[in-house]
């Protein structure tokens, strides 16, 4: 059985979302995540993530942590559901481009931006970004063409908390609306605060 551990309205909601889309059997654990930006609230011995964070995964005694490992390894475990491309898939290699694109410069570039923090090189990258995001969804409904991935997630999970740092577009108020309809997302939501 799969654990998640969560903490309602923050970044492991988006793995409510993957675990509902994949049709896992899952169980939901909510702990409490520490805040070092603010120094707020205190190390949950019950959270096993090793900064006391969200989101966390336990399965059969392994634990995953961040978003794009758990991503992968979601996606990897579940192939059917057919939320991420598998090994000899043409897709695979833009998944996993996305996957560390969305970890190594989206969230960083997001966090600075939202912490009022951003310098001249994160604003060329967040630049950039707009630039790659609205053309790949100016020709495609999805991340990966036709096909809805886990890295649509990740990338709508954070533009749901962070749509107005980006320019006004269409584009990206369409894609958060293509996305709103999935049966999964409201799944998800309604059992983010249960």
């Amino acid at each position: 059985m799969l654990t998640l551990f969560h903490a309602p309205r923050s970044r492991s909601t988006r793995f409510l979302w993957l675990l509902e889309e994949l049709g896992a059997p899952y169980e939901v654990r909510t702990v409490g995540i520490y805040r070092s930006h603010n120094n707020t609230g205190e190390r949950d011995p019950a959270n096993p993530h090793p900064h006391g964070q969200v989101p966390a995964l336990l399965d059969e005694g392994v634990l995953i942590t961040e978003s794009a490992a758990i991503a992968l390894y979601l996606t990897d475990k579940f192939p059917s559901a057919g939320l991420g491309p598998t090994v000899g898939d043409p897709l695979r290699g833009p998944y996993l481009s996305w996957l560390a694109y969305y970890a190594g410069v989206l969230e960083p570039s997001v966090v600075n931006l939202w912490k009022q923090r951003q310098d001249d090189e994160d604003k060329k990258i967040y630049g950039a970004l707009d630039d790659r995001l609205r053309i790949t969804l100016e020709s495609s409904p999805w991340l990966l063409g036709d096909h809805f991935s886990a890295a649509d997630i990740l990338f709508i999970s954070l533009l749901q908390f962070a749509r107005q740092m980006l320019p006004p577009h269409a584009v990206y108020d369409d894609w958060l609306a293509r996305a709103s309809t999935r049966p999964a997302l409201a799944r998800a939501l309604a059992k983010d605060d249960a």
